[in-house]
């Protein structure tokens, strides 16, 4: 949903799809999304499961770490003629780890993907213990680009002993993705595309919460490789924002005239 707010805010035609229980949170945040134009038909209600509420705790450092319940009504998207039309003429989707938890949201984004030519976003959300490795390879292995954090990225390729460029290049021999971006918190971010490397050694910003800021980085990279940009100037663009919501409190914080301005570039 953070990634789908950016990417709104930035100006991307987007459609969210998830579920939401009929509970007063469902309710409440229904009505957020309507406000934020991203409620539709790919919004799904279940009347058993409830809606997720996640509990966020942030350490010494600003640092986030995430309480998840399960089971919930995001664990339970069907497949439907609306969210499989929608996959079909998206020019791209945008998916992560972390709703594959459970069979019934897994079977449905596989076959989804399976279905559709567009491009195909890997936001990787290792949150033990919602993970498997195989769940992980599977999602990899159907991506174009693949994005996750540093520490994602010594987890899932345990077995290099070499620097990050070499753990990059090895995920990039196994699963074939064109783009690998990993995220390295204060220190910015490197990306794999077309067989070159590109660095950013991140913006100097005082944190209040990490919460979002690496949504925010998906959706402002994401938003330059649809339209075209050079690959430098997209991984600066996106450490840049990605800093910007650091240094505020909550995910989606309104963008400042300075961003704004970046943004047109």
């Amino acid at each position: 949903m953070n990634v789908a707010l950016h990417l709104a805010k930035q100006g991307a035609n987007v459609a969210f799809a998830s579920k939401v229980g009929t509970d007063e949170p469902g309710k409440k945040l229904v009505d957020f999304l309507t406000k934020n134009n991203l409620y539709g038909s790919l919004i799904q209600q279940d009347e058993k499961l409830p809606t997720c509420e996640v509990t966020v705790k942030l350490d010494e450092n600003q640092q986030a770490t995430y309480t998840i319940p399960e089971p919930v009504s995001w664990d339970n998207i069907i497949t439907t003629a609306d969210l499989t039309t929608a996959g079909k003429k998206a020019s791209a989707i945008v998916f992560g780890s972390l709703a594959c938890r459970e069979m019934g949201t897994r079977n449905t984004l596989l076959n989804l993907l399976d279905e559709t030519a567009a491009l195909k976003i890997f936001d990787v959300n290792l949150r033990a213990p919602h993970y498997t490795l195989s769940t992980i390879e599977n999602l990899a292995a159907r991506a174009d680009i693949v994005k996750m954090n540093e520490e994602e990225a010594g987890l899932l390729i345990n077995g290099s002993k070499g620097d990050l460029k070499d753990k990059i290049t090895e995920f990039r021999k196994k699963y074939h993705a064109q783009t690998i971006c990993v995220t390295r918190g204060e220190n910015g971010a490197m990306v794999w595309h077309d067989y070159e490397f590109y660095e950013h050694p991140g913006c100097k910003v005082e944190v209040v919460d990490t919460v979002g800021a690496g949504d925010s980085f998906l959706a402002t990279f994401i938003n330059g490789l649809l339209n075209k940009q050079p690959i430098d100037k997209v991984l600066s663009k996106a450490c840049t924002v990605g800093a910007f919501v650091a240094g505020k409190r909550g995910a989606n914080p309104a963008y400042d005239e300075e961003i704004l301005e970046l943004l047109k570039r």
